[in-house]
């Protein structure tokens, strides 16, 4: 998921430097949507494991 936002983020450098600024716009909107949803997932994955990792008392 990390791939995609840095794809978007890509598009949207590459769209901003022809001067196309919708596609930027939309590109780097993708991108930051989709590296939110990666942070949360992961936080979610640590703390999951950090949780079932615990020896039992």
């Amino acid at each position: 998921m990390l791939g995609w936002s840095l794809t978007f983020l890509v598009i949207a450098l590459l769209a901003a430097s022809f001067g196309f600024g919708t596609v930027a716009g939309t590109s780097m909107a993708i991108a930051k949507i989709i590296f939110v949803v990666f942070l949360a997932l992961f936080l979610i994955t640590v703390i999951g494991r950090s949780f079932r990792d615990r020896p039992p008392f």
